[in-house]
């Protein structure tokens, strides 16, 4: 049976209830008795039973599932927030895998690129001319080398670049290009993000050029080493200087310095998956210190032993808020 004729057998009704079960499962102090309703539940219907199983293959996905799908106000039953996070869920299920799955393709973009890591990898590479790059969590590059360029095309995520000389034809500058613009490397050593429409450079060594895509006839901006500049598809912002925080990633570290929580716990979040969100209460609390990234749980507890915050987590610690304590 295909996942079409599936869906059009599963009502409104048994779906957002399917999904108000899998809000009220995700509780960390689900009781015998809620269990036991579910079951009563579960077996009262086959309608119910095959929405359920998508529930929970949809719950098993969550790793993968957008930011705008989220599931608000866990833990305050009666919040309209949660009424709305069930209807989204409800939505969710409605579509079925099928559609899960095109979502994965549409919102992972660069997902048949030449290299790629997944969240919480590093992958470091040396390509055929000697240059070396650091890809960072959740990054993929396409390599296009030909007689007049050596291109790196960041498809999402962070590099690092350390360039060689191109003995195979002298000639030949190394561009990395995102959907904002380019930059050539001038003999150097440099990171790249790409990041909501913007572009992030930090120049380690040497210099960079930079080129938006649509600036026109303007004179590009060169970057020196110890400089940084972000831009969108027309300009480049102002030249500032790199600080230390700028390639801790490489190390394996996560730097803060009276950083906002709520910043902090966003730059986390590409490092595990499912949902890692803080009370908006607690956003602008100051955060300082080095949290290892390879283990973003344990970045987690040491921000916990240090400030006045807790853990609220769900459904095996894919769902994680942090709230004051």
């Amino acid at each position: 049976m295909t996942d079409s004729r599936r869906i059009q057998t599963i009502g409104s009704d048994a779906l957002e209830e399917a999904a108000e079960w899998l809000m009220s499962m995700s509780d960390d102090d689900v009781t015998d008795t809620q269990k036991a309703d579910l079951a009563t539940w579960r077996n009262s219907s086959p309608e119910r039973e095959q929405a359920w199983r998508r529930a929970e293959l949809l719950m098993s996905k969550l790793g993968s599932l957008p930011a705008s799908v989220s599931m608000p106000a866990l833990d305050r039953p009666n919040d309209p927030d949660r009424r709305a996070a069930i209807t989204r869920l409800a939505l969710l299920l409605a579509v079925g895998p099928a559609l899960w799955a095109s979502w994965k393709v549409g919102e992972q973009q660069g997902w048949t690129a030449d290299y790629g890591v997944a969240v919480g990898e590093r992958r470091e590479l040396t390509l055929v001319d000697g240059t070396q790059v650091v890809l960072n969590t959740d990054s993929a590059i396409d390599v296009r080398f030909d007689a007049d360029q050596r291109l790196i095309q960041l498809r999402r995520g962070e590099i690092l670049v350390q360039t060689a000389a191109d003995h195979l034809v002298p000639s030949r500058p190394l561009r990395v290009a995102t959907r904002e613009g380019r930059m050539q490397a001038l003999g150097t050593r440099f990171c790249v993000r790409e990041q909501a429409g913007r572009t992030y450079l930090a120049v380690l060594e040497g210099a960079v050029r930079v080129e938006p895509v649509n600036a026109g006839a303007g004179v590009p901006l060169i970057v020196q080493a110890g400089g940084r500049a972000s831009f969108d598809a027309r300009s480049c912002s102002p030249i500032s200087a790199v600080d230390n925080t700028a390639t801790a990633w490489v190390r394996g570290m996560l730097l803060a310095d009276k950083m906002r929580l709520a910043d902090f716990v966003a730059e986390l979040a590409r490092y595990r998956r499912g949902f890692l969100r803080c009370d908006p209460a607690i956003a602008n609390l100051p955060v300082s210190g080095a949290f290892p990234l390879s283990d973003t749980t344990h970045s987690l507890n040491m921000l916990v032993q240090t400030y006045p915050v807790t853990l609220n987590t769900h459904m095996g610690g894919y769902w994680v808020l942090l709230s004051a304590r």
